[in-house]
């Protein structure tokens, strides 16, 4: 597995380096947003670390970029614990959060878990499998989403949540309840979480956003598929 770790504070980078590689990883390393997101076009990399606030161009900016052209899991570092940038974070496309200074052993337990749920993703199945709802299709398979025959890119944790609520239509789900079973009993990550991928799987699949019909809002409770 190869990882791309992304910070301007080069002795941060040094010690993830030194721990992801004792762990088995291969890990290259930059120090501006810029540079990221040319290293991160070779699509040669498993998972990206990437620092929000940095040179040339910041941690925001180079995750909106990278998303244009890859799924691939990406964690965001940040110096600030504000919700309002971990939301910001989840806009760009950024799929698991971590505010310093944090514990260099729960960074190797999010990059496991990413790489397992990505692994997981990427696996082969026995068949093809679609779900269809109206003018959306999901390829299991395939990991691919499609607005009425034209694919969508989604990232990975988009998929794996719209996939969820394609499978369970008409069950309403807490957001609570969404963390835990999409992201996992160890994501510590805020509920808003959800709301920010719902609004962009409605931006991305609803025929007008403004006005969801597949993917629905309980007030009060949380979100389901229309059936």
């Amino acid at each position: 597995m190869k990882i791309l770790v992304v910070d301007d504070e080069k002795l941060l980078v040094k010690g993830i380096k030194f721990n992801l590689e004792n762990e088995g990883y291969t890990v290259d390393a930059c120090y501006d947003g810029e540079s990221a997101v040319a290293m991160a076009r070779s699509g040669a990399y498993d998972l990206i670390i990437l620092d929000l606030m940095m040179p040339k161009k910041d941690g925001l900016e180079a995750c909106q970029e990278i998303r244009g052209f890859s799924t691939v899991p990406i964690i965001m570092l940040t110096a600030r614990s504000e919700d309002a940038d971990k939301l910001m974070g989840f806009e760009s496309g950024a799929d698991d959060y971590l505010t310093k200074p944090f514990n260099i052993l729960e960074l190797k337990a999010r990059v496991r878990a990413l790489l397992r749920r990505a692994s997981i993703a990427a696996a082969p199945a026995e068949s093809e499998t679609r779900l269809n709802c109206g003018h959306i299709t999901l390829d299991e398979q395939l990991r691919s989403a499609f607005k009425n025959g034209q694919e969508v890119e989604l990232t990975m944790k988009e998929f794996d949540l719209m996939l969820f609520l394609m499978k369970n239509p008409g069950k309403v789900f807490s957001r609570e309840s969404l963390l835990d079973l999409v992201w996992g009993y160890d994501y510590l990550g805020d509920t808003r979480t959800v709301d920010v991928h719902i609004r962009r799987l409605r931006e991305k699949l609803e025929l007008n956003p403004a006005q969801p019909q597949v993917i629905i809002t309980k007030w009060g409770v949380g979100y389901y598929l229309a059936k």
